[in-house]
This record gives structure tokens, C-alpha cells and sequence, in this order.
């Protein structure tokens, strides 16, 4: 038992989905979709690089 409780809960949120509006942005969709955004996040990456990864030490590969 005591599964009421997150139940009604599920139902109220699914409900919320179902009949709230939202505002949504096509253009941005069809940007997400195709794969084209107006960053580029290989660039983010570039900040997050691992500063030891160049060096040739064969003791850690083993």
C-alpha cells in the first residue's frame, strides 16, 4: 500500500502536461533537430581539457 499519495501526484503532473500551453519555440526545435545550434559545443569541451593528456607516460597505460 501507500502508493496513493505518489500516484495522485503522477496524475496531477501528467495532467498538467497534458492540458497546460507552453510556448514553444519552432525555430529552435527545427535548430535542435537538424543538428545546426548557434554554438558550437566542441568549443565548450576546449575549456575542460584534461592538461596531462599529452604527456607520453607509459607507467599509467599498463
Amino acid at each position: 500500500m501507500g502508493r496513493g499519495r505518489a500516484k495522485a501526484k503522477q496524475t496531477k503532473v501528467a495532467r498538467e502536461l497534458k492540458y497546460s500551453t507552453h510556448n514553444t519555440d519552432f525555430a529552435a526545435l527545427q535548430r535542435e533537430l537538424s543538428g545546426k545550434s548557434a554554438q558550437n559545443s566542441h568549443d565548450e569541451d576546449d575549456k575542460y581539457e584534461d592538461p596531462y593528456a599529452d604527456e607520453e607516460d607509459d607507467d599509467y597505460r599498463r
